[in-house]
C-alpha cells in the first residue's frame, strides 16, 4: 500500500512538474538578420526592412534627389503610428537615414541634437576653448527638405483566417515652398490561420 502511495506521489509530482511554466533557457544568434520573420501577427524587423528599401529606393529616383547638383539637406522628423500596436517607428526613421547616408545621395542636419549644439556652443564661448578651435552660431546649414510619414495598418479576421495589412506613406516637403516634392508608399499583407498551441 505505502509504494502504491509513493508512487501516485511521484507520478503527480512529475505530472506537476511538465505542466509548469515554461520559459526560453537558451538561444543562439542569428547569422541572417535580414532572414524572413513570421513569428507573429505583429510589426517585424521583416517589414521594416522591406519597407525601408523600397521607400529607399523610390525616393533616390526621384528628380529632386537624382537630379539635384548637390545633395540635398534633409531634416527627418516623424512617423506617426497610426496602427493599434505599439511600433518604434523611430527606428523605421533611423534605417531611412542610414540606408539613404549610405549611398552618399543626401545630407542630414540633425534636429535631435539641436540643444545639445547649443549648450555646446555656450561652452565654447565661456573662454573655456581656444579661438582656433572654437565654434559658434551662424555657420549651420539649413535643411531642404523635411521627410515624415505616416504608418497605418488594417487587421481582419473572419473565423481562423486571419490578414495583417500595413501601409507606409513617406512626404519629403520643400522647406521653401512647403510643397511635397517627392512622396513613397510601401504595401504589406501578411495572412496567418490560428492553429492550437500547448498541450
Amino acid at each position: 500500500m505505502k509504494s502504491l502511495i509513493v508512487l501516485l506521489v511521484l507520478i503527480a509530482m512529475t505530472h506537476l512538474v511538465g505542466c509548469g511554466p515554461k520559459a526560453f533557457t537558451k538561444g543562439d544568434y542569428d547569422t541572417n538578420v535580414e532572414e524572413e520573420n513570421l513569428l507573429n501577427d505583429k510589426w517585424s524587423e521583416t517589414d521594416m526592412q522591406k519597407t525601408v528599401e523600397t521607400l529607399v529606393n523610390q525616393m533616390v529616383k526621384h528628380r529632386s534627389i537624382a537630379r539635384a547638383k548637390k545633395p540635398p539637406v534633409i531634416m527627418v522628423t516623424r512617423l506617426q503610428n497610426k496602427t493599434s500596436e505599439h511600433i518604434d517607428t523611430q527606428s523605421v526613421m533611423d534605417m531611412v537615414r542610414v540606408e539613404l547616408t549610405n549611398r552618399s545621395e543626401v545630407a542630414f542636419v540633425d534636429k535631435a541634437a539641436r540643444e545639445d549644439v547649443s549648450s555646446e556652443y555656450e561652452y565654447q564661448d565661456s573662454g573655456m576653448v581656444s579661438n582656433t578651435s572654437r565654434k559658434g552660431p551662424g555657420k549651420q546649414v539649413g535643411a531642404d527638405y523635411i521627410l515624415n510619414g505616416r504608418l497605418d495598418s488594417i487587421v481582419q479576421q473572419v473565423g481562423k483566417n486571419k490578414t495583417v495589412y500595413y501601409k507606409v506613406t513617406l512626404n519629403l516637403t520643400n522647406l521653401s515652398t512647403n510643397l511635397i516634392t517627392w512622396t513613397g508608399q510601401k504595401q504589406i499583407r501578411k495572412r496567418y490561420k490560428k492553429k492550437r498551441v500547448g498541450l
